[in-house]
């Protein structure tokens, strides 16, 4: 599936025509950040998506990376880490024109990934800073409510968790998860001994937010 935005009314249509046809794209990168943390994180949260909504999800996510040119087929795409982010020049433009362009980037600080994601993305968008995602915006409303914004998982820093994004034309391309820590959450309940309500709570932002990258309403 190419880079479109489908709209929520032609989701039943489309889990019958078009079965288990998207999947979340796990961002490969550079820099010596352990991009590939929380290993059964990703296929939880598909999980998740398959059970309780119509969109048509394949049971694993794929590893992408900004070189190669399947990128283009993927509408979500995920990054996680506790350490360094590095963008060559030439990731640099192609992050920048994947999203001009319909793509969706979640970006998930799994502690330890902050300054060098904020550093690389100041280089993808010089002009666009980080901004506080309103309360109203559908990602907190699309499936489920989040009137309060995102769900706090895991303490870090004791920080209240914060949904920064980067708006193009008013549409939300980037999602930055900020001392929340929902891959965490999304793992095996045994794995970090999160209570049910936040595993609950992080699959339920989960949702909300795959679907709003590959539906018309970001």
């Amino acid at each position: 599936m190419k880079l479109v935005r489908i709209g929520l009314i032609a989701l039943a249509a489309l889990a019958a025509t078009e079965p288990t046809t998207m999947t979340i794209g796990r961002l490969q990168y550079d820099g010596g950040g352990d991009w590939y943390g929380n290993p059964s994180s990703l296929p939880n949260l598909l999980a998740a998506i398959r059970q309780r909504t119509a969109l048509p999800v394949e049971s694993r996510e794929r590893v992408i990376t900004l070189h190669g040119p399947d990128l283009w087929e993927y509408p979500y795409l995920y990054m996680t880490g506790h350490g360094n982010v590095r963008f060559t020049d030439e990731e640099v433009i192609t992050l920048r024109r994947y999203l001009e362009n319909g793509g969706f980037l979640h970006a998930d600080d799994n502690y330890g990934m902050d300054s060098s994601f904020r550093r690389e993305m100041a280089r993808v968008f010089p002009d666009k800073p980080l901004v506080d995602v309103p309360l109203d915006h559908p990602v907190y409303h699309v499936v489920y409510e989040f009137p309060r914004g995102i769900p706090k998982i895991h303490e870090h820093d004791g920080k209240p968790a914060q949904g920064l994004g980067i708006f193009i034309n008013g549409r939300l391309v980037v999602y930055y998860s900020y001392q929340a820590d929902l891959g965490d959450g999304w793992e095996d309940p045994d794995v970090h001994k999160d209570p049910p309500e936040k595993h609950e709570a992080a699959l339920r932002m989960g949702i909300n937010l795959f679907t709003c990258a590959v539906t018309s309403v970001r």
